[in-house]
């Protein structure tokens, strides 16, 4: 029970959601009454930041393979079924929510209302039932925070339910082992048990506004970060996988923050879906990034770090729990940020990618028809000591940067880009924030400030008047020089001593490439399949 005593302004969760039988119920707690609430049940611990340090449990990530989506008469026809929108029958969901529920039976929770989408044209609102209390703060942090006016009357349109200590039962309830998410778009509910990993409540909304958004409002949903310069029209979108540089590049002391992750693009604006920044930690440093490095403070959560020797000093360097040690804040934490987190149409798109190869450019101009192939693809490439198993470098191709969040097939997406390209002088760029001179192991990782370099004269129109060639094979414009760019490096091919190594690794990416898109050929229309690396 709360030190605090403090149930709240509430409505009833019996009716709404059929949770009964409940302990206290705790609605919309301060992060001070939260951490507090953490630390006395032995959940975690402040670090001498001010920030909260808790750990997970047993998963410290999402878990793709245990996620699941109800197959009913709304979703049969419309989702995108196989390894990433895996089937999930209605008696399944009912039958588990009721063990749910039997399981919170006189156990106190943590309730939030918030909401997503900072564009208020397609704000939705989320009632979030936690069973720890720190999973109740990671709602507070990354989702948007209603006034005080706002929340009177309140009325959601989803739920998550959120139970780490309930672990499913497979024969049983259906699942694939104890942990598990099950995303019900007819009941506007996600399930959420066995895994404490916090992530899984904020990529479950995620998931959905990818449905909601492109299907219903054809918004296209986006994995990716986005800032923006002083005029309106100035707005930038960084799409990236894990590791590729979304959230840093996108952090500029000349621009302000969108947002870091998952964002909107309506006719008329970009707008963050979040309120808060979820950051990996790993190797952290105030000289690398100094806005995540100071955002970490009171009302920040640290996940599975360790500390230095004896003290309450947290140890970045430490991955002895997981590699994806992460951070929560709000995004008020930053103090460079959109106010609020809206931005107009882009000005320029950059697809992030690192290229372990050493084959793409550093920073290439790309076509509508080969930003379309390249979304859809979705490129970018795994190093040893990255995950068990792997020891030499592997490509990783997910649809649109993002296909564990879609719940629609990749070309629905596709096309939705296709069309807010048309007409436009919209520029999408390819960024290669990988490797140069050889691959993994040969080769060096690419200069941060020289991407940074790149970056900025593409925002501010300095690669405009630069001469481009043609890189062989993907058939990429690369520019011959940019300021405070060796022009030496801009030209792949040149970087490697071995002229015809580089040759041979261009062409096995490139049959790569081809061989994923496979796949996608049926959907896709001609001048997008013309896009393709020739092999």
């Amino acid at each position: 029970m709360s030190i605090f005593g403090k149930y709240g302004k509430h409505a009833d969760l019996s009716a709404s959601i059929g949770l009964t039988n409940l302990g206290n119920q705790f609605w919309n707690l301060t992060p001070a009454e939260l951490v507090e609430d953490t630390i006395l049940t032995g959940q975690g611990v402040l670090t001498d930041t001010g920030a909260l340090a808790i750990e997970t449990g047993e998963f410290t990530g999402r878990s793709p393979k245990d996620r699941f989506v109800v197959c009913d008469e709304n979703t049969e026809n419309s989702v995108w079924w196989g390894d990433v929108n895996i089937k999930f029958s209605p008696e399944k969901f009912d039958a588990i929510y009721n063990r749910m529920k039997a399981y919170l039976t006189a156990k106190d929770v943590y309730v939030r209302d918030a909401a997503a989408c900072a564009d208020p044209s397609f704000a939705m609102n989320i009632r979030v039932v936690t069973e720890f209390p720190w999973s109740n703060m990671f709602a507070y942090n990354m989702f948007l925070r209603p006034s005080a006016t706002e929340l009177d009357g309140f009325l959601p349109d989803w739920h998550i339910v959120c139970a780490p200590g309930f672990k499913a039962d497979p024969e049983i309830d259906g699942t694939r082992q104890h942990n598990f998410a099950v995303l019900n778009f007819t009941k506007k509910m996600i399930l959420i048990g066995g895994t404490g990993y916090t992530g899984e409540i904020k990529k479950g909304i995620f998931s959905v506004l990818n449905y909601v958004l492109p299907h219903e409002k054809k918004v296209l949903s986006m994995h990716c970060s986005a800032n923006i310069g002083n005029e309106e029209h100035d707005t930038a979108i960084f799409f990236g996988l894990s590791g590729t540089g979304k959230t840093t590049l996108s952090s500029d002391e000349n621009r302000r923050l969108i947002g870091d992750d998952e964002h909107g693009w309506a006719d008329q604006t970009v707008f963050n879906f979040e309120g808060g920044c979820y950051a990996k930690t790993i190797d952290l440093t105030r000289e690398k990034e100094p806005q995540i490095y100071d955002a970490i403070k009171f009302g920040a959560i640290l996940e599975n770090i360790g500390f230095q020797d004896g003290s309450s000093t947290p140890d970045y360097t430490d991955g002895s729990i997981t590699e994806n040690t992460r951070v929560s804040y709000p995004i008020h934490h930053i103090d460079n940020i959109a106010e609020p987190s809206i931005g107009g149409a882009p000005k320029n798109i950059f697809f992030l990618t690192a290229d372990a190869f050493g084959v793409l450019p550093p920073i290439s101009k790309l076509t509508k028809e080969q930003a379309m192939y390249h979304f859809m693809s979705g490129y970018t490439a795994k190093v040893a000591g990255t995950e068990v198993g792997i020891t030499e470098p592997t490509t990783t191709f997910s649809a649109c940067f993002g296909a564990a969040f879609l719940p629609l097939h990749p070309a629905k997406y596709a096309a939705l880009l296709g069309e807010k390209l048309n007409g436009t002088d919209i520029n999408v760029w390819l960024i290669n924030t990988g490797w140069t001179g050889g691959s993994y192991g040969v080769g060096s990782r690419m200069k941060l400030s020289y991407t940074r370099a790149m970056i900025t004269a593409a925002l501010t129109g300095q690669l405009d008047a630069v001469t481009f060639e043609k890189l062989p094979v993907f058939d990429l414009s690369m520019p011959t020089s940019c300021p405070d760019v060796p022009s030496e490096i801009l030209n792949p091919r040149a970087t490697w001593a071995d002229k015809n190594a580089y040759d041979s690794t261009a062409k096995s990416l490139a049959e790569k490439f081809v061989k994923n898109f496979e796949k996608f050929a049926a959907e896709t229309d001609a001048s997008i399949l013309a896009a393709a690396p020739k092999v």
